[in-house]
């Protein structure tokens, strides 16, 4: 074990070693000093205060202006008040029955306060932070700490504070910075001009200028970016020497067949996006690629006439979408879309066709063994279906391609699962209609090749999108209802979409709290999206499906043909309520995002999105895709009670103003942060990556990767670069490991 490796108890003594590992999940002497600080502040340089946020955890440097002493009426104790300012703003500390620290919080003096925001009578305040006065004597320790340097401000906790965590960090320089390895070959540090990785970290965490953090932070963005690409590099490598079938169309056959019978043309980018898999699935090795691109452009076509040549070179096609509403979506029009080539074997089936099967976890015991003994025999030449396809007892004869359905929503286990019951690898393709933008594409599926269908195909209609303040002007909400009156009036229907479901009673049986949980997932519920975090306390519960489709149907919407979805309705009901509404025979559904990938019913025209700030900016454009795929425009209206200047009515602004969703993925993971990038939570919450930014990083990336893709090419088991290995072992934990073996 090297020394970087040691556990804090050594360094910092049990009792603080608790604290780092329990609040900060710092455990080592390497984790210690990789904790990089957030941010900066000069000496005399204040802290602006009216940038706190309620709830946040601070750590402000503020001149103290006042203190008061102020004794409790009719009992024993006091409250000490201090009043610290930054010569705009002010901000209170309160202390009770503390008021021996009236003699060293004195007014004028400078200081670090550190604390959880709260508020009283109005007034924002800490209540008994942590505090570090820096105009002590010129002999204190804090002095001599910060003297003549930036002050370096960590991300710390309630309990670790941050000039505490930097006493801790202070210890770790001194004693461990010798060994500190140097995992960047020499002549890349050369051709670069990176500093090395000791004098990095050290002026990281005590630099005297702004030009010595520029110095550390880009040599660290290439540590982080190198050794993540290294990792991608090292995973293409070991796919491209797998084997696997080539899958070729022959001539003539039943993709031809297919191809004969679509009654528009493929747009540029199918055609491109197509030729390029069609290259990918007659090699000898497996297809690892990602297709990506707008609402509506078309991915699920090709990704059908990928499964077509598969079919014709012998073999079988899986399609795995997330839910069971997807899903059938997915074989309905896939089987409409085929005709009698969706028949193979059947009576007026074509003689060209082959059988395309459902399987879901609802399905009826018969129609469940008919498409599981389908798919062993190899007359179900394609499936689809939700999670029910990867257990044990479903077999294939001939597994050749899996395509998965917005592959975020699926963990690698489950997708693993299914690639192995291919008796060689079988090709990957994986579709998301989330557009990513290029690094981040490059970074999260860097060792997946990336298609971009950025064309809509003929015939799709503008979208049109509307912010409406139902708070600041609910005659606005009153004209958004008789918009949906207009377009119904016109033979046109609607979606009313609501985050939540809105029959959430305790469940006494734990087997349905656990059927309810997982309806709710199917249902892809986000309440935890940017701002409405900080704000949902003191904000009404979200608006739900039920209580607004009553609402509708005695109110605004009377006499209208109105049903819900959710996640939460019996599979029959909800397959029926899609069908009727595909039919023509539901004037407005009300739903939850359950609707938000697939769907596809080109007479739906326009769309309300009710508590719209409680979604996502990606989420938001992917719900509004559902409207406008036929030949008339499409409305989308967003509802929203929040200010006009708060950040929630920025991002619906946002998606109000552009149809880009590159330029909205971009805006969506600015908020979100780019999550871990090498593991399955790429929800933001966690990152793996602490200086380097996927979207400003742009050059850094790109530059990395080719080094990375050399480096590997040369010395795939990185044998002469022994340093670079032990690096890329400590970022890939087990869990990533795995993650990257599987993927």
């Amino acid at each position: 074990m090297g020394a970087l490796d040691e556990p804090l108890t050594k360094l910092v003594g049990d009792r603080t070693a608790k604290v780092l590992a329990d609040s900060l999940k710092l455990r080592t002497v390497g984790d210690l000093l990789h904790h990089y600080p957030r941010r900066y502040v000069e000496r005399g340089q204040l802290t602006s205060l009216d940038e706190l946020e309620i709830d946040e955890h601070v750590t402000v440097l503020a001149r103290i202006e006042k203190v008061t002493l102020i004794p409790f009426r009719g009992r024993k104790g006091d409250r000490l008040e201090v009043v610290v300012t930054d010569g705009r703003s002010r901000l209170s500390l309160v202390f009770f029955n503390q008021g021996w620290r009236q003699k060293e919080l004195r007014a004028g003096a400078q200081g670090l306060f550190a604390g959880k925001v709260g508020v009283f009578n109005r007034t924002r305040q800490l209540v008994s932070p942590d505090y570090q006065l820096l105009d002590e004597d010129a002999g204190s320790d804090a002095a001599r700490q910060f003297a003549g340097r930036l002050i370096p401000v960590y991300g710390a906790s309630a309990q670790m504070p941050s000039w505490k965590l930097s006493i801790c960090i202070e210890t770790a320089l001194t004693k461990h910075l010798g060994d500190v390895g140097e995992p960047l070959p020499a002549e890349l540090r050369e051709r670069h001009d990176l500093i090395p990785l000791p004098e990095a970290l050290e002026l990281i965490h005590r630099p005297r200028s702004q030009a010595d953090r520029e110095r550390a932070q880009s040599r660290l963005r290439w540590d982080e970016a190198f050794v993540l690409q290294v990792a991608l590099a090292q995973r293409r490598a070991a796919d491209s020497a797998l084997p696997a079938k080539p899958r070729k169309a022959r001539e003539g056959g039943l993709l031809d067949a297919f191809d004969d019978r679509l009654p528009f043309t493929l747009t540029e980018g199918q055609q491109k996006v197509s030729a390029e898999i069609a290259a990918d699935l007659a090699t000898e090795h497996p297809m690892h690629r990602l297709l990506q691109g707008e609402v509506g452009s078309g991915k699920t076509l090709v990704a059908l006439r990928a499964m077509l040549a598969v079919v014709d070179a012998g073999g079988q096609a899986v399609l795995l979408a997330p839910t069971e509403v997807l899903a059938q979506q997915h074989h309905r029009s896939i089987v409409e879309m085929m005709g009698d080539l969706a028949e193979g074997g059947m009576l007026g089936g074509s003689d060209l066709g082959t059988r395309v099967v459902l399987l879901t976890g609802s399905m009826g015991v018969a129609a469940r063994r008919q498409a599981l003994l389908d798919m062993a025999c190899g007359d179900a030449g394609i499936a689809i279906g939700t999670h029910a396809l990867i257990e044990d007892k479903v077999q294939f004869q001939d597994l050749g391609l899996v395509v998965v359905d917005e592959q975020h929503r699926f963990g690698v286990e489950q997708r693993d699962a299914l690639r192995a019951k291919g008796e060689q690898p079988p090709h990957l393709l994986v579709m998301t209609a989330t557009p990513i933008p290029r690094t981040v594409a490059m970074t999260v599926f860097g060792d997946l090749e990336t298609s971009v269908l950025d064309q809509l195909p003929a015939g799709r209609s503008p979208i049109s999108t509307h912010v409406v303040p139902a708070l600041e002007k609910p005659n606005f909400l009153t004209r958004a209802w008789e918009r949906v009156r207009e377009e119904v009036a016109k033979g046109h229907q609607a979606y009313v979409v609501c985050p939540r479901i809105g029959d959430e009673e305790p469940a006494a049986d734990p087997k349905a709290a656990k059927k309810k949980r997982k309806a709710a997932e199917e249902d892809f519920e986000d309440l935890t999206t940017p701002d409405a975090g900080a704000e949902s306390d003191e904000r009404r519960p979200p608006l739900s499906v039920v209580e607004t489709a009553e609402k509708l149907v005695k109110g605004p919407l009377s006499g209208l043909r109105v049903e819900i979805l959710h996640g939460r309705l019996a599979p029959e009901a909800k397959d029926e309520v899609m069908r009727r509404f595909a039919a023509g025979e539901v004037d407005v559904l009300v739903a939850t995002t359950v609707i938000e990938v697939g769907v596809n019913v080109p007479n739906s025209t326009a769309m309300v999105i009710m508590d719209a700030d409680r979604f996502g900016v990606s989420q938001l454009h992917q719900l509004r895709g559902r409207v406008g795929r036929g030949s008339a425009p499409g409305l989308c209206l967003l509802v929203s009670d929040m200010p006009a200047a708060s950040p929630a009515r920025a991002r619906l602004d946002a998606v109000a103003g552009t149809l880009d969703g590159f330029e909205l993925s971009r805006i969506d993971l600015e908020q979100r942060r780019e999550g871990d990038v090498l593991g399955q939570a790429q929800s933001g919450v966690k990152s793996s990556l602490k200086v380097l930014s996927v979207l400003e990083d742009e050059e850094v990336i790109l530059t990395a990767r080719t080094e990375a893709t050399r480096l590997v090419a040369e010395d795939p088991d990185l044998a002469a670069h022994p340093e670079l290995r032990t690096e890329l072992e400590s970022l890939l934990d087990e869990d990533r490991a795995a993650y990257m073996e599987k993927g």
